[in-house]
């Protein structure tokens, strides 16, 4: 018997479940139809009053360094539990969670019920120009960004996110799964809207099409800010709703503004 939580941030769903990393059990719980069904399941262990260590595994049981979404919601869960022992947090309170990717820091800005937001820090990008090549012979030009784990960003023109006729989620696949990427990447397709606002749409490794992603989030708006000229703050409109992202400069840390909500709690057999 396994118990589980369960939470969404824009429609980007989690398990959260104490123990050690368990990649068949993700496999298992994550199926749609014969599991409970979500993107990915959060493995979780207290660290501290306010702090916990998280262990990422895809719908597909691949391993990911790290989601934004998927600590939020952990950090959403962690108030929660924080709350039932008699210590409920207030605006301003800090929870520390280390990821693959190193730690994070979840500012709680908001709770009201089983809703939250918070504010974290997301390390700083590493940006970089790219053209992969296709098998066909296409060259798909992008922003290849590290947040911690890997993206390809693509800049479309069109409200379909359509790039050399091919849909987004057909070419999102594609370079996912491309030999330049032996550990396959994330693929955004991005349309700027205007100085402040710009509208994406997700391929993310080990899951396929979603209605958002904390990282990629950041991966777009880094992207967008470094070579589009925009300001230090974007407004990203994924199908699952829109988060905030904040960037001061080159070399400081990206802050990811995100709405983060409990669903459920209960066991599986």
């Amino acid at each position: 018997m396994t118990r589980f939580a369960k939470a969404h941030a824009c429609g980007n769903d989690f398990l959260i479940v104490q123990g050690e990393c368990d990649p068949a059990l993700a496999v298992r719980l994550c199926a749609r139809n014969t599991g409970v069904g979500a993107d990915g399941v959060e493995f979780f262990s207290w660290t501290g009053e306010r702090s916990g260590r998280i262990r990422l595994a895809n719908a597909d049981g691949s391993i990911a360094e790290i989601s934004g979404n998927g600590t939020r919601c952990v950090a959403a869960w962690m108030a929660h539990e924080s709350a039932k022992t008699g210590k409920p947090l207030q605006p301003g309170a800090v929870i520390e969670i280390e990821t693959d990717a190193g730690l994070r820091r979840c500012t709680l800005m908001r709770a009201d019920g089983n809703n939250y937001e918070f504010a974290a820090n997301m390390g700083a990008p590493v940006i970089r120009h790219r053209r992969v090549t296709l098998n066909d012979g296409t060259g798909v030009d992008g922003i290849e960004v590290s947040t911690g784990n890997p993206h390809f960003v693509i800049f479309v023109d069109n409200d379909d996110f359509c790039v050399h006729d091919r849909a987004w989620e057909e070419l999102g696949r594609q370079i996912c799964f491309h030999r330049d990427f032996p550990e396959q990447t994330n693929v955004e397709f991005v349309q700027v809207l205007d100085a402040e606002h710009i509208a994406i749409r997700i391929y993310e490794r080990g899951v396929g099409p979603t209605t958002s992603s904390g990282t990629g989030t950041c991966a777009t708006a880094s992207a967008t800010m470094a070579t589009r000229g925009g300001g230090r703050h974007l407004l990203v409109k994924a199908p699952g709703g829109e988060q905030r992202v904040d960037w001061a400069n080159r070399e400081a840390e990206l802050i990811l503004t995100g709405p983060a909500q409990l669903i459920c709690e209960g066991q599986a057999w």
